[in-house]
């Protein structure tokens, strides 16, 4: 479609959000609900909260930042609630701190759910119409021109185009302008982008193909069924939502990747075709193959796209193979010998950005009041999106309002990890949040979520009378419910007890919180003492969780004191790194770049070593 020369006046808000996805939404939201004039752009209202690759919300790390987005006031995990066909607790035999939840989400009924809560939304319009071009006077955001002419006035704008810019599908040899699902892509803004002084790059992802319930052969699978006794998403929510429909469990085998080998001249990622960078830790089943040669199987998970659909998503055999191959390779796999497909998989790539132009705020260093968030900033993920679109929209909204903005320490959350990681070390492939990148994640768990933030979310005005009463209600039971952990059992029943454990028999008395350190689990010794039944389980599990790992966290919490020290230690904005003598040249120029916020932002750069920071420690010390 071609842009239109003519202009007009379409809207006067404050703030602007593009595209409406899992950060667009969040971004807007978070502008709307704190008193700001929002407009939200977005290619096809059918799209908004669109779940183009797997519906599922939550997952290894993923599910901490379903939960804290939940805990500032978010929304993904109430909709994620509502609109759950299962869920699961993964990682339930190992430790607390990297237990996260998944749930596999009804792909229509997510994007309804959403679309009506925004719609619903007091100050957010919403309107169907591509963005083209960024606005800007004496380097500041004024404005968004759409391509059929109409330019919306505002003072700041949030991007979130996720995998729109200049989107291209590939299949086999064949290359498609096209955003995901069929969708149009965004052709004008990438221009608007590069003009204005962003570093843009292409990254690529993909997505398998989606079969046909019926043509599934589910004798041939292991069943997988959701769990009960676990809590939701939401803080907002007391119990789990009901497991609706099962998923399943296959594998490729030795035919299936010999399919694959013979025909990898074939494959886009290997023929040239796709000369963009893929995600590392969601590859596609070529990529598997070719990689871990001695592997004889790889999983495979079938999950119901809907109640109201026979799609089914073939999770681990993502591809971008001719459509012929996809054939062979998915026929060749147990229970799917006769599946018919009914959309092939696909890869698709796209426009993103540098993040190391980018503040702890997400807005742009060189022009003020535009902000960035989700794959536009080179993430992978509905939720890192969400997380990255909800603090954009807050600084935006703070900004605005004339407040302080808002960032998050890598010890206060995961999303602090993933902004701090995006603006301080980038990222040269599409980056995916993991537990491991955060060294206080024992910390930092799923269950403290509210503990960690809902404070912080009420006092930049997101989090609700309602949902800041439940959290005091919460924490005041959970700190009655660690008194009374304390309490001492009588010498002779705790002995008994605990000899059932493998225990000899205790010096003295015996506390329940002594008998967890022991690692008793506390609901055995609800059972033997008919103790603690009036608390909810969201209050007992954190209340042990925090016991059991009483010495770990006290460790953590020394070592985030003194990784504090550098946090604290705040660096000038104004600072010419070029100037102090003493700092290696690839510091000069990477601090000088990055301009980080502190000593310990600084240290995190890569280039930048202990030498470096304490050149600079002598030089604030100077200042001062």
């Amino acid at each position: 479609m071609a842009e239109t020369k003519h202009e007009f006046l379409e809207y006067t808000a404050d703030a602007v959000v593009v595209g409406a996805g899992h950060a667009g939404c969040e971004a807007a939201l978070a502008l709307a609900r704190t008193g700001i004039n929002t407009a939200l752009l977005t290619l096809n209202l059918d799209s908004i909260a669109f779940l183009p690759c797997n519906p599922s919300i939550g997952g290894t790390a993923k599910g901490h930042l379903v939960r804290e987005i939940d805990a500032l006031g978010g929304e993904m995990g109430i909709v994620a609630d509502k609109t759950a066909l299962q869920i699961r607790m993964l990682n339930v035999g190992k430790g607390a701190a990297v237990q996260s939840l998944r749930a596999q989400s009804d792909k229509n009924t997510y994007h309804v759910e959403m679309k009506r809560v925004l719609e619903n939304t007091e100050n957010l319009r919403i309107i169907q119409a591509e963005a083209s071009d960024i606005l800007v006077e004496n380097g500041r955001c004024v404005g968004v021109k759409t391509s059929y002419g109409g330019v919306i006035a505002c003072k700041a704008v949030i991007l979130c185009t996720g995998v729109y810019l200049n989107g291209e599908t590939i299949t086999g040899h064949v290359v498609q302008k096209s955003g995901p699902n069929g969708f149009a892509p965004a052709t004008h803004l990438t221009e608007s982008l590069l003009r204005l002084g962003f570093n843009v790059r292409r990254f690529k992802t993909g997505t398998p193909a989606r079969i046909d319930g019926r043509t599934i052969d589910y004798a041939k699978c292991e069943v997988q069924h959701g769990d009960t006794d676990i809590y939701p998403f939401s803080f907002m929510h007391d119990t789990p939502p009901e497991n609706k429909m099962p998923c399943y469990l296959t594998y490729t085998n030795l035919n299936t990747h010999a399919i694959i080998m013979d025909n990898l001249d074939r494959s886009p990622l290997y023929d040239g075709t796709i000369l963009s960078t893929g995600p590392r830790y969601c590859p596609s089943i070529e990529t598997k193959v070719v990689r871990f040669k001695d592997k004889e199987r790889h999983q495979i998970f079938l999950e119901p796209e809907g109640a109201d659909t026979l799609e089914v998503y073939v999770q681990g055999m993502s591809t971008s193979m001719p459509h012929d191959v996809q054939r062979a390779m998915y026929a060749s796999v147990a229970g799917l010998e006769h599946a018919d497909i009914m959309r092939y998989g696909y890869a698709i790539e796209y426009d993103c950005i540098d993040t190391l132009d980018v503040l702890p705020t997400l807005e742009f260093k060189k022009i003020e009041g535009i902000y960035t968030a989700g794959q536009i900033n080179g993430t992978s993920g509905y939720e890192e999106a969400a997380a990255q679109g909800l603090m954009a929209g807050l600084n935006a909204s703070l900004k605005l309002r004339g407040l302080p903005p808002f960032t998050l320490r890598r010890d206060e959350a995961y999303i602090g990890v993933l902004i701090d990681d995006l603006v301080t070390k980038g990222t040269d492939e599409p980056y995916r949040m993991m537990t491991s990148r955060a060294e206080h994640r024992i910390c930092l768990r799923q269950d403290n979520a509210d503990f960690r933030l809902t404070e912080k979310g009420k006092e930049v005005g997101l989090v609700t009378e309602e949902r800041y009463a439940r959290y005091l209600d919460r924490k005041a039971k959970y700190e009655q419910l660690l008194s009374a952990l304390q309490t001492r059992v009588p010498q002779k029943e705790a002995t008994a007890f605990l000899a059932e454990y493998g225990y000899g028999a205790p010096s003295g008395g015996v506390s329940y919180a002594d008998m967890i350190k022991r690692s008793v689990p506390l609901k055995d010794i609800m059972a033997r003492f008919h103790v603690f039944d009036e608390y909810p389980k969201n209050v007992l599990e954190t209340a042990e969780i925090t016991v059991k790992y009483e010495g770990y966290l006290k460790q953590g919490l020394d070592i985030i004191e003194r990784a504090k020290k550098l946090e604290d230690k705040l660096l000038p904005p104004d600072i010419d790194y070029h100037s102090i003598a003493g700092l290696r040249l690839e510091a000069r120029e990477k601090l000088d770049r990055i301009r980080p916020f502190n000593l310990g932002q600084a240290g995190r750069i890569s280039g930048v070593n202990p030498a470096d920071i304490s050149v600079l420690m002598v030089y604030l010390a100077t200042r001062s």
